[in-house]
């Protein structure tokens, strides 16, 4: 028998695609606040919180598919990305996505909007 390599069948108008192999160990997002994060020695993070504790070291956040942000350009403050994500995406350098990190010493947590978060993940993977 002659195995057949399909990457999406459409039954009914419905188009189904093959599991992944690693998706049993995809992080869900479901459920999860969009938030974008600023630590005192981490820098800037966005994605979904899983949990934040405060403990004797300061604030310690998880986050889910997350991204660190190492320039941005387009908004003048994180207040204002936060609100609308930013103006010029061409030129802001964002990591790769992390299934999840923690960060420890988190100074400010602020939600993002859908607009903002719809604008953040259009920003192009930066890595060399």
């Amino acid at each position: 028998m002659t195995k057949v390599k399909v990457d999406e069948l459409v039954i009914d108008g419905v188009t189904y695609v093959p599991k992944e192999e690693n998706s049993k160990n995809a992080v869900s997002t479901e459920g999860k606040k969009a938030v974008l994060i600023r630590s005192r020695d981490a820098g800037v993070h966005f994605g979904f919180l899983e949990k934040e504790n405060y403990t004797p070291s300061g604030k310690v956040v998880t986050l889910l598919k997350t991204r660190r942000v190492y320039y941005w350009d387009g908004a003048a403050s994180l207040s204002q990305m936060a609100l609308e994500g930013v103006a010029k995406p061409d030129n802001c350098k964002f990591s790769v996505v992390l299934e999840s990190i923690e960060v420890v010493n988190v100074i400010e947590t602020l939600p993002l909007t859908e607009k903002a978060l719809d604008n953040l993940n259009k920003v192009k993977i930066w890595k060399v």
